[in-house]
């Protein structure tokens, strides 16, 4: 019979996910992971293999929240243009002046690239998530007249889905709220007829 787990490791994989977004991947050592966890080195390796595993895990934690999160606002009974705003307070308000974490998956796809085919199917999920759920709202605000239809809900949701990601690469930068809300609010603007 094996030894009982001494930890919570779903604790422990928020944990991980916090540090991995702070630090990225090469520069978080298991040291790292092992003093954030307060795990040891052999029970994490134990449950998640190696730092890559806990890694892609990461990944998909993070996925899994911001979909939920973005979810929850696509349910609210509100009109599409409310719920733009409202996802557009959810980006600003991420927004830290003292720590520029930006999104954990902008932060992975500039760290590694095309180089793990792994990672980037996580990275590429999020984003083809998060644009279905703009391009459901759109849509919506296209059928209600609230929302130009000049282009369509899916060239709008790739507009939109871009300027969320940028907006995130000038946060991990040091960009000023100023700057980002600027940004952002154009993005949103240009979108209300």
């Amino acid at each position: 019979m094996g030894r009982p787990r001494e930890f919570d490791v779903e604790r422990a994989l928020q944990q991980s996910m916090e540090l991995f977004w702070t630090k990225g991947f090469k520069s978080t050592s298991f040291e790292d992971l092992t003093r954030t966890t307060q795990v040891k080195k052999q029970s994490l390796y134990c449950v998640f293999d190696d730092k890559r595993t806990l890694f892609l895990k990461a990944l998909a934690l993070y996925r899994e929240h911001s979909i939920a999160v973005l979810e929850e606002v696509v349910a609210e009974d509100m009109c599409p243009v409310k719920k733009l705003e409202y996802i557009c307070q959810l980006m600003l308000g991420q927004h830290d002046e003292t720590i520029h974490k930006g999104c954990l998956m902008v932060n992975t796809a500039l760290e590694f690239g095309a180089d793990d085919e792994e990672v980037v199917h996580e990275v590429e999920s999020m984003f083809v998530e998060v644009e279905q759920i703009l391009e459901k709202v759109i849509r919506s605000g296209q059928e209600q007249h609230l929302i130009t239809s000049r282009y369509s809900s899916k060239q709008l949701a790739a507009h939109l889905n871009n300027a969320i990601l940028g907006v995130k690469v000038l946060e991990k930068s040091g960009a000023s709220r100023e700057r980002i809300e600027a940004v952002l609010r154009t993005s949103f603007g240009l979108l209300v007829t």
